[in-house]
């Protein structure tokens, strides 16, 4: 693991920001005139979305994906300038907040700054062209890391972005190298130290078929050594199985579970219901009584929590990545009281810091969740259809719901929810 890592980081909320669809206007001071109302929600960290100029060559829809990086040292002036990314990075810590960047170090445009100064950098094809070993990945094209002079060229770049940011979301973080990541992660400490790193780490099929073909990408397990955080889609084909009834519940427990043992002891997971590149939960979960079961669940799981920009007001439409697409804030259920009332508890309560945490389901129905830290025990209890007796590993009694202020009654082991979140401290 990253010897590095702070433990603090699973009581920690982030918040996904698409600069261009964010608002009408699309720009840093749009955002930044809207930071108090994020901040509210218990956030800890924005993380923004690419926000350097993007490539014309082969560019996906009428704007070009923010992927698709023509120069990584200037920022998209669609956006603003570099004094304005300055204003609204000195605003967020002027809040308290923090503040993250999305890195692409897997690929360019096929029109980069680097590409037209440096095409010995890049994966050639075989008749000699500059290519991606993806394929379909159309408007980029592929780094190739066999290159001392590419290394401190990137690691400098993060060196200058780091003078704004305070940590760095690593885009396909797995394809590459992990020796790379390694020795980024050890200079930029030097200029800013405790940076946080979060991983895009991918599927498991992802990993296989990369791996069928000759690509080196690195698991999970291996890119620990280095991120502090790694994306949960280890297990994301589980989850939406079964947030889609696809799957029985418990076999997304029962994965949740085994990354306790298969990681190690400080692993942290991103947790997340939606975001740039899947569905919006509210599409998925149209109940909202369901919505917001999963939501706090979310909130409740070990790791740290991410919520995707529309997230809090229900928003169902999935922002493109390719074209002005601004976020319908109107939405279809206003989260907003009960993700901040869900911040405050996950951001002070030590036990989602240092508990031992088991999930599982009495019915595959409702989700039962737990953590144990010492003589400590938080139970959250999570009806996903409607009202419902819900077994629990707890004494008879009455305990106060934390999530709703209510009392809520244990009898014979059994607990009886209306359908709303029951989390309660033994």
């Amino acid at each position: 693991m990253a010897e590095k890592t702070n433990l603090d980081l699973r009581n920690r909320v982030m918040y996904m920001v698409f600069v261009r669809n964010y608002s009408r206007e699309g720009t840093f001071r749009r955002l930044q005139e809207d930071l108090p109302r994020i901040q509210s929600l218990g956030v800890d960290y924005i993380w923004l979305l690419p926000i350097q100029p993007l490539g014309v060559k082969n560019r996906k829809g009428t704007l070009g994906s923010p992927y698709a990086i023509r120069d990584y040292r200037a920022v998209n002036p669609e956006y603003g300038t570099m004094e304005d990314l300055r204003a609204l990075t000195d605003a967020i810590h002027e809040l308290g907040m923090k503040c993250i960047l999305d890195v692409v170090y897997n690929h360019t445009s096929p029109d980069s700054v680097l590409a037209a100064e440096h095409p010995e950098w890049f994966y050639h094809k075989e008749d000699g062209s500059l290519g991606n070993r993806i394929g379909d990945w159309s408007d980029i094209v592929d780094l190739d890391y066999s290159h001392p002079e590419l290394w401190d060229y990137q690691i400098e770049t993060l060196k200058m972005w780091a003078e704004y940011f305070d940590g760095f979301r690593c885009d396909v973080a797995p394809m590459v190298p992990l020796s790379f990541w390694l020795k980024a992660r050890e200079e930029v400490e030097k200029v800013h130290p405790g940076m946080v790193w979060i991983a895009e780490s991918v599927e498991p099929r992802f990993i296989l078929w990369n791996r069928e073909r000759g690509i080196p990408v690195s698991s999970d397990s291996e890119l620990y050594q280095a991120f502090d955080i790694c994306y949960d889609y280890d297990i994301s084909k589980e989850m939406s199985d079964a947030m889609l009834g696809k799957a029985p519940l418990s076999v997304y427990l029962e994965a949740m579970n085994r990354q306790e043992w298969i990681y190690g002891q400080n692993y942290i997971k991103l947790r997340n219901l939606e975001n740039h590149d899947r569905n919006r939960a509210a599409a998925l979960i149209p109940n909202e009584q369901a919505l917001r079961s999963w939501t706090a669940f979310l909130y409740f799981a070990k790791g740290t929590t991410l919520l995707y920009a529309g997230q809090e007001k229900g928003v169902t439409h999935h922002p493109s990545l390719f074209d002005r697409d601004t976020v319908d804030w109107k939405g279809t259920a206003d989260l907003t009281e009960e993700i901040r009332l869900l911040s405050g508890l996950k951001r002070k309560d030590r036990v989602f810091r240092e508990g031992a945490f088991s999930v599982s389901t009495p019915d595959e129905k409702n989700i039962v969740a737990s953590y144990v830290c010492g003589e400590e025990k938080l139970t959250g209890i999570f009806p996903l259809h409607g009202a419902a007796s819900v077994s629990v590993q707890l004494p008879d009694g009455t305990y106060r719901n934390l999530y709703s202020g209510k009392n809520a009654d244990v009898y014979e082991n059994v607990i009886m929810t209306d359908g709303e979140p029951v989390i309660i401290r033994t």
